[in-house]
């Protein structure tokens, strides 16, 4: 009987491992055709509407944030030409700005209280978001060095911050003709909004970009990525226009395999 025990353990064994060879047979050829790169980039852009409505006057000021991209793409060939990209990326999407506004739908709060209507006068907005993107980009070889790349891209965002105040100017309750509230420059004269929670959580949009191999293991990259979804909910419409994620990034990029 010991000697069956051992002799049905010694076939078990064999077995599996025969199963695991065969297991990392396959994926050492999935994996084989595919190359990995490492990509670290900066985004300058913002969230705007397609096209500058009535409302907004002038654009006072417009600050650069720390956007930041960093990411793991995996490449694989199907011919000489086209190819597929994938990966993923943790990126920061933000931007601060000044505008100049006239009878512009606003929510702010003031003194504890909310009130809401057409305001007339400046604003300041700060956009800030993190998230984690995955791109789906079909590529296309112009020569062995230069990469076309295009595809959508879905992004889930782990923060998110859409706030800032109106001030240096009046604000009609309801309505164009309502009942005028001044708004001075100094902390507790102005207004207050924070938009933070009516953003969305997931975002997608479309990416264009090209890829430059350098060397061998080096190279540099640049994108554009434009949103599709807008940044805040649908059913949000204080502020009256859809704001769409627009950016361009470029930065380098390092080959793993």
């Amino acid at each position: 009987m010991k000697k069956l025990y051992v002799f049905l353990l010694s076939l078990v064994v064999s077995v599996t491992a025969i199963q695991a060879e065969s297991f990392l047979s396959n994926v050492k050829a999935f994996i084989k055709p595919w190359r990995v790169d490492v990509h670290l980039g900066y985004a300058i852009g913002g969230s705007a509407p397609i096209g500058v409505p009535e409302s907004i006057r002038k654009l006072n000021k417009f600050s650069l944030t720390p956007n930041l991209m960093l990411g793991l793409d995996a490449h694989r060939q199907i011919n000489d030409r086209w190819g597929f990209t994938t990966g993923i990326h943790f990126e920061n999407k933000g931007m601060s700005i000044d505008a100049t506004v006239k009878n512009y739908h606003m929510e702010i709060t003031r003194g504890g209280q909310t009130l809401n209507g057409q305001f007339t006068g400046r604003v300041t907005t700060d956009v800030t978001a993190w998230m984690f993107t995955l791109p789906l980009q079909a590529t296309f070889n112009v020569s062995n060095k230069v990469q076309f790349k295009l595809g959508p891209y879905f992004s889930y965002l782990t923060n998110r911050t859409f706030d800032g105040y109106a001030y240096d100017g009046y604000l009609r309750v309801g309505n164009p003709t309502g009942e005028k509230v001044e708004l001075g420059t100094k902390e507790g004269e102005r207004g207050d909004y924070d938009f933070s929670e009516h953003m969305r959580r997931f975002q997608w949009g479309v990416d264009l970009g090209v890829d430059w191999h350098i060397t061998k293991r080096f190279g540099a990259f640049a994108d554009l990525s434009w949103g599709l979804s807008g940044i805040h909910q649908s059913d949000f419409h204080t502020i009256e226009q859809t704001l769409f994620p627009i950016y361009g990034t470029v930065g380098v990029s390092y080959r793993i395999r």
